[in-house]
Order: structure tokens, then sequence, then C-alpha cells
């Protein structure tokens, strides 16, 4: 059983993006709440520390960085996009909210590189795989995951790098980052047409952009097949020295923004097949960094199953229950 380091801290929870907005921090609450509950998994939460610039500016430039904290208003909320579109807000709180987040996933490496027996899942929000180089949207600022793999190159002379990202929205900006990047390999799987509307099969980068849009409506079989065939499989010959996550959970039913029929006993199984590629290629190291999922209770749930899956504990086929104020 391999001991599961949470990077969490309550900046994140600071975050504010206004009433009735789905990417909130019960998001957050919900799953620490399930954490601590857990008692068959060996789970360890941490505090991440604030990422530094030169860190974050491995994907993204100063000035970039520096406009979005120019922004940041004193009171009240600010929108990055132009209105009536804008859903990506700033807050007096989202300094730190993302430093933090980003610094979960640099934590997270030398966790990784430094105990084979550790895997670790950052408990984050805001969250990243939208985030292009320059470019802010989709609730995401900073590309935690991206800056987390430029992180693992640059101080552990890492050589290849996956990213598995079984979100229900493409992830646009991961694939943006590292579109022409044959040491990063990017595998998506994503409901289509939806937001953002990029992840077509056609892109395919350098032969390192493994993209499987799926149809509204698909069920936890075809899901898992298509991951399989489409991704592992591809991932497989690809031979990652290390696995980094982007962990959606909005692919579940239940969830509101997106239309694909998972249960939450799927992430068990589709986190099970990634860790068989680490365990195969990558000396079982995997990283995994929270991103989309808007139903608390389906949140609650997958989280379970996918932390199950980390720890390579046997699923246990139980009705798993929250009972929580937050819901």
């Amino acid at each position: 059983m391999k001991e599961i380091i949470t990077y969490f801290h309550t900046d994140c929870l600071l975050k504010n993006n206004g009433i009735n907005h789905p990417e909130r921090k019960e998001r957050l609450e919900v799953v620490l709440e399930t954490i601590k509950k857990i008692e068959n998994i060996k789970i360890t939460i941490k505090n991440p520390p604030l990422a530094d610039l030169d860190t974050v500016s491995l994907v993204h430039p100063k000035n970039y960085i520096n406009n979005i904290f120019s922004l940041i208003p004193n009171d009240g909320l600010k929108g990055i996009e132009n209105e009536p579109y804008a859903d990506t807000y700033l807050c007096k709180h989202s300094k730190n909210a993302i430093l933090r987040s980003c610094g979960a996933g640099i934590a997270s490496a030398d966790t990784v590189m430094k105990d084979r027996n550790k895997r670790t899942f950052c408990l984050i929000r805001p969250p990243g795989h939208h985030a292009e180089t320059i470019r802010a949207n989709g609730f995401c600022f900073v590309n935690n995951v991206a800056v987390t793999a430029r992180y693992l190159q640059q101080k552990y002379k890492i050589n290849k790098v996956a990213i598995v990202d079984f979100d229900v929205h493409h992830g646009n900006g991961s694939q943006e980052i590292f579109y022409n990047d044959k040491t990063v390999a990017y595998g998506s799987i994503h409901q289509s047409p939806l937001f953002p509307g990029t992840g077509s099969e056609k892109e395919i980068g350098v032969g390192n952009i493994f993209n499987v849009p799926i149809k509204s409506g698909t069920n936890g079989k075809e899901f898992i097949g298509a991951f399989n065939n489409k991704i592992l499989e591809k991932l497989d010959l690809f031979k990652p020295d290390i696995i980094l996550i982007s962990a959606g959970f909005d692919a579940h039913q239940r969830d509101p923004l997106a239309n694909i029929n998972l249960n939450s006993k799927d992430f068990y199984e589709i986190t099970k097949g990634i860790v068989q590629i680490a365990e195969n290629h990558s000396q079982g190291r995997i990283i995994s960094f929270l991103e989309g999922g808007y139903d608390l209770i389906a949140l609650a749930e997958s989280s379970y199953q996918h932390l199950l899956a980390l720890a390579n504990i046997w699923m246990i086929f139980i009705v798993f229950s929250i009972e929580t104020n937050l819901i």
C-alpha cells in the first residue's frame, strides 16, 4: 500500500468566485472531510508552500503572472474574460490561492522523487488545466500540472513526463503548452462538443497528443474502453518516467456542467489503469491534481475511489455515504 500525501492549504478556501459559481470552496471542504474519514488508506495532509515566480515562469512568463496579480481587486470580483462571458474571477485572496495550488505540485514533485512509496494528491483550487502560456480561462490562471512537469524536468532531469487528463473538459492549456514537445505526452478524454471547444483527434502535436473526444451520454463501460485503448495503450508505448494526473470528476452522471454518465466506482477503474502504467514504466511515481467536479456528492465519492486506487487498495464494494452540511 502506498502512502498518499495530500497537499491542502486553507488559502485555497478563501478564493471566491461569487454566488452560485460552480467552482466554490465547498468542493475542497467535502473532499477534505471525506479524506479525514478514510480508515483503510494511509493519508497524510500537509500544507504546500507558495510557489515562487521563478518556478512558475518555467511555463508562464513573469509579465503574464504579474499582470494577473495587478488585476486583483481590493474588494469584490474582477472577471478575466470579457463580459458577459466572464467566469474566471479574481478576488482579494486570489494570489495566495494561485501560488499555493502551484506550490502543491512543486512539493509533490519533491515528495515523490525522494520516496517511491509515496504518491500525492493536490487538493487545490483554482484548478489549472485550461491555463495556457499567456491566457487565463476556464477558472484557471496557472497551469499547475505543466509547471510541475517542467520543474521535474529541470530539477530531477526527468526525461519523459505523461499527463493524463480525465476531466470532462479538454485541457486546452496543457495541450497548448506541450504541443510541440516530444518529452511530454498529453492524453485527454473529454466530452465534445463542450467548453473549451478544443481537443479533436486531429490535434496530435508532434505525435505526443492523444485526444479522445466522446459524445454526450457516454456510459462508464464505453468511457473506460476508449480511455484504455486510445490513451493508456499510447502511454504504455511512450514509457513515461512519471505520470501526472489532471483528475477532474465532472464526467460523473450527477455533474451539472456536462452529460457523461460515469458512476463513482468508474473512477477507481480509470485510476487503476493509470497506476498499472506507472508501476510498469514510472517506478510507481504519480502526482494527482484536482481539476473539475462540481456536484459535491459525486466529488466526495469519486475522489475516494480515486485515492483507493492510487493507494493500491482493492475496491471496497460498499455504499459510500457522505453526511455533511455542505451538500
